[in-house]
């Protein structure tokens, strides 16, 4: 199964993913990991546009053909991101499951994003501004929404992975 995870930076994505993982011996695909080794490399000359997106789709797409569940880390602010990631998982064969994460409580999440530090050498976090001003598209498909505002990383995994469970639409 392919787990697309999405949401604005500071909700919590990352965390969860990396919880996700272990609790089902996923493959935790990051993209600001790729996107960052990407520019790291020194050839890329102007902006990464989707660079690190078609590279975790193929990177999702190789582990899932391995018969491995696949969960993808990403902000997927456009509804083209989100599809890109539905696109593999029916390529593979295999069920997706999308999961927008939320952090209702505004005071929270600034000062999530206000004193978070990167754990990518050279990346650099977004500012609360830059987060509040991203171009964010509306999710109009079936998706699971986890508010990350009142619950631990704890009560937030133990929620999707009783989600997860059910039956979905590949």
């Amino acid at each position: 199964m392919l787990i697309i995870m999405g949401g604005l930076p500071g909700t919590g994505k990352t965390s969860l993913a990396r919880s996700l993982a272990s609790h089902l011996d996923a493959v935790h695909v990051r993209i600001d990991s790729i996107e960052q080794a990407i520019k790291a490399s020194g050839k890329l000359r102007g902006p990464i546009w989707d660079a690190g997106y078609r590279s975790g789709c193929a990177i999702a797409e190789d582990n899932l053909r391995l018969g491995r569940t696949v969960i993808a880390d990403a902000v997927n602010p456009l509804r083209i991101s989100r599809a890109a990631w539905r696109s593999v998982a029916e390529v593979a064969g295999v069920r997706s499951i999308e999961i927008k994460l939320i952090c209702s409580d505004t005071d929270e999440h600034k000062r999530r994003v206000e004193t978070r530090a990167s754990d990518i050498p050279g990346h650099n976090v977004p500012t609360w501004r830059e987060v509040m001003t991203q171009d964010y598209e509306p999710w109009t498909r079936d998706h699971i929404v986890v508010d990350t505002a009142q619950r631990s990383l704890e009560e937030s995994a133990a929620l999707l992975l009783g989600k997860i469970a059910l039956p979905s639409v590949p």
